[in-house]
């Protein structure tokens, strides 16, 4: 069984098709974008351990080179970026052909803006392998890397020429790091899709063990992000809706060092409960939303506040600063993403610093 949303950015359109067993199936996929029997894959070490063979044989007579980065946050840089462009250019790689992002968020982010400057610009295939990348990051176009100021902060809009969203590589998961994507799926649900949510409290612990299930809430969850995508390409109104729980999990990752202490998505899923908290606190909605998403969040086994992460943080002040080198500040002032009800977010630069700093004080107690 296989879906298909199409993304539709007129001659930048492309379709993202959600299914099972989509890896072995790709060369027939991806043949109508190529102009020789060749791809570039761009993937990470722990990915290609698991996956690269089945990838290639998915792929059939079609060549396929590929460059193994080392695995996790620390390579989305202006090192990793390098690397990668230099390794492409040393395959010969040209404007006609294609790269494949092949992993996780990291490597989407990292090989789509490689592709993006590459001769100024190749075309790309995103093969997420991971729950949050399928959910988020492998659509849309949004490539790019970290630097020491903070994250995503360098980067280029580039949409894929196509996404294979194939569930069955998800069996392959960590526990944790399948909770972590769930993080963004339950984020579309909070932000503009009651019923979702209301669907995902009956049937998310299910997730992981039944691939029906997973198809559909992949698949709706990239219809929504589509949906907004066509709207707002670049971001300049109601795409950044997607960005809630992120002003506040941006700043905890750069308090951690982008590391395995937090992941994006257990930061998108503590920094959902703090915007519910604050918009509560602001009056916006009532406080039985932001009881019901801790519940959620709770049964699902996730983080939920700034005391589930291991280790120090600094303290609240500190992280309110970090807050500001976010790419979502406009004219010196936060934007934050808030929300009138469950289902009902929106977007305002109206929120009271000490108000933030209380939330933050809050879930460190």
């Amino acid at each position: 069984m296989t879906e298909t949303v199409h993304v539709p950015l007129g001659d930048r359109a492309y379709d993202v098709h959600v299914g099972r067993g989509l890896i072995g199936r790709a060369g027939e996929a991806v043949a109508p974008f190529l102009r020789r029997r060749r791809v570039f894959v761009v993937t990470e070490r722990r990915v290609a351990g698991l996956h690269l063979e089945r990838l290639r044989a998915g792929l059939g007579d079609i060549d396929a080179p590929a460059l193994l980065l080392e695995p996790g946050e620390g390579t989305k840089n202006w090192a990793g970026l390098t690397q990668t462009v230099e390794w492409l250019l040393d395959q010969n790689c040209e404007r006609g052909d294609v790269v494949v992002a092949f992993g996780g968020g990291v490597i989407g982010d990292l090989a789509g803006f490689a592709a993006a400057v590459l001769r100024r610009g190749v075309r790309f295939v995103q093969i997420p392998t991971s729950l949050l990348a399928q959910v988020d990051s492998s659509v849309g176009g949004k490539t790019g890397i970290n630097t020491r100021h903070g994250k995503n902060l360098v980067g280029a809009f580039h949409q894929p020429a196509l996404v294979l969203a194939d569930v069955d590589i998800l069996d392959t998961l960590t526990p944790r790091d399948f909770r972590a994507g769930y993080g963004e799926v339950v984020k579309y649900g909070l932000l503009g899709d009651a019923e979702f949510f209301a669907w995902l409290e009956e049937n998310a612990t299910a997730l992981a063990s039944d691939p029906g299930l997973r198809v559909r809430a992949v698949r709706h969850s990239v219809q929504m992000k589509a949906d907004i995508v066509e709207r707002d390409e670049t971001e300049q109104g109601d795409r950044a809706l997607l960005n809630l729980g992120h002003t506040f999990c941006h700043a905890l990752e750069a308090a951690t060092g982008y590391g395995d202490r937090l992941l994006h998505g257990e930061g998108v899923a503590i920094g959902c409960a703090l915007a519910f908290d604050l918009s509560a606190r602001l009056g916006l909605c009532s406080q039985e939303d932001p009881s019901r998403v801790r519940a959620h969040l709770q049964a699902m086994g996730m983080m939920r506040d700034l005391r589930d992460i291991p280790g120090d943080l600094p303290g609240a002040e500190t992280l309110l600063s970090l807050m500001g080198q976010d790419k979502k500040v406009v004219d010196g002032r936060l934007r934050f993403v808030l929300a009138r009800g469950i289902g009902q977010a929106f977007v305002t630069d109206d929120v009271p610093a000490e108000r933030v700093l209380h939330v933050l004080r809050a879930s460190a107690a």
